[in-house]
């Protein structure tokens, strides 16, 4: 079936999708992007007050594989693997997760202005994270991010529950995100107003601002599994997608399934947006600029957008990351202020090219 559909949708939308000049390399585009990103995270790891190279994190990594003495000291040991690694990884996956989710989104959408957070699961993580913290919740069974991780799945299923309500169309879906986004947030608002103390809100508003400062290895695990599975269903869905550049009606057309697809789809972004929010807090305009930038690199087809925009996103946040970690030190930046700084400019520009190009 899924041939039967590649194949239909080639014939139907190919015309389109070949006048977009995907550039001659992809393989070699795609490698020179996985060297960059494990770079990156090779020197991003060795920025910060300590002394450390790039040396350092292979022998401490090293060490960890083989059991062998990595010739640091204790401290210079932890910093690397307990405390960088595990952020600067997280970085990259958190990027990558939501590039791809930007991707799928305003695909399905077709809007693009859709980014992770449009189906309101980062107004439903932030009121689960502060029912926690605040209320006491759940206190002492599940933590922050558990919680966070449920508020999001809360939100993204009252999306669904309004939006086939309302006949489950595409533009029902994006009102119904944008309602869930309102309704959220009020009652994180109402929350953290009524109950929490001085220290408790700056806590809570620090945490949804985005930031990667807790990341444990737990997470990268965790976030790893979901993001590696989510991009491969989506890989195995890029025809479909494609069938979905010219709308649902031309998708159902080709034999595609729209509702299942859509919700298929819709299920796997909402994952990956979730646990990306209860581990890192809301990060804006990655999920919205990257895809724009990996679809000028390499044209519209998803099996080349796909991981082109993985791969640009996990380097982007790694970097962001590292400079939202720095640029003030000793104090943090929020790294969702530092993707608004960046990711604004960057979306303005995008949109002064697509103007004259038009």
């Amino acid at each position: 079936m899924s041939s039967q559909v590649n194949s239909r949708a080639e014939d139907a939308v190919g015309v389109r999708l070949r006048t977009v000049p995907v550039r001659v390399g992809v393989a070699g585009l795609w490698t020179c992007g996985v060297l960059v990103l494990a770079a990156s995270v090779a020197v991003a790891v060795t920025i910060g007050p300590s002394d450390l190279t790039a040396s350092d994190v292979g022998a401490v990594l090293w060490s960890k594989l083989t059991g062998a003495d990595s010739g640091l000291t204790r401290i210079q040991d932890g910093i690397v693997w307990n405390l960088r690694m595990p952020r600067t990884l997280l970085a990259a996956l958190c990027g990558a997760g939501l590039a791809v989710c930007g991707v799928i989104l305003q695909s399905l959408l077709r809007n693009p202005l859709a980014d992770p957070f449009v189906l309101g699961i980062s107004s439903g993580a932030s009121t689960g994270a502060v029912s926690i913290v605040v209320l006491g919740v759940g206190a002492g069974s599940i933590g922050l991010a558990t919680g966070a991780f449920i508020g999001a799945l809360c939100a993204f299923a009252l999306v669904l529950v309004l939006a086939f309500a309302a006949g489950g169309t595409t533009d029902r879906v994006l009102l119904a995100g944008v309602a869930a986004t309102q309704l959220f947030a009020a009652l994180t608002s109402f929350i953290v107003y009524m109950a929490a103390d001085a220290e408790q809100t700056r806590g809570v508003l620090f945490w949804l601002l985005g930031s990667l400062a807790s990341a444990s290895w737990t997470d990268v695990m965790v976030c790893a599994l979901l993001v590696l599975v989510g991009l491969g269903v989506c890989l195995a869905n890029a025809s479909t997608l494609d069938a979905f550049t010219f709308g649902q009606d031309a998708a159902a057309s080709l034999g595609v399934n729209v509702a299942r697809a859509r919700i298929v789809l819709l299920v796997v972004t909402a994952l990956i947006t979730a646990i990306i929010v209860s581990t890192s807090g809301a990060i804006g305009f990655v999920g919205l600029v990257l895809p724009h930038a990996a679809r000028a690199l390499v044209g519209v087809k998803h099996r080349l957008l796909l991981p082109t925009a993985a791969l640009a996103g996990a380097i982007f946040l790694v970097w962001v990351d590292t400079a939202a970690r720095t640029v003030l030190d000793p104090q943090e930046l929020p790294v969702g202020v530092a993707t608004a700084i960046i990711g604004v400019p960057a979306f303005i520009a995008i949109l002064l090219r697509r103007e004259r190009r038009a």
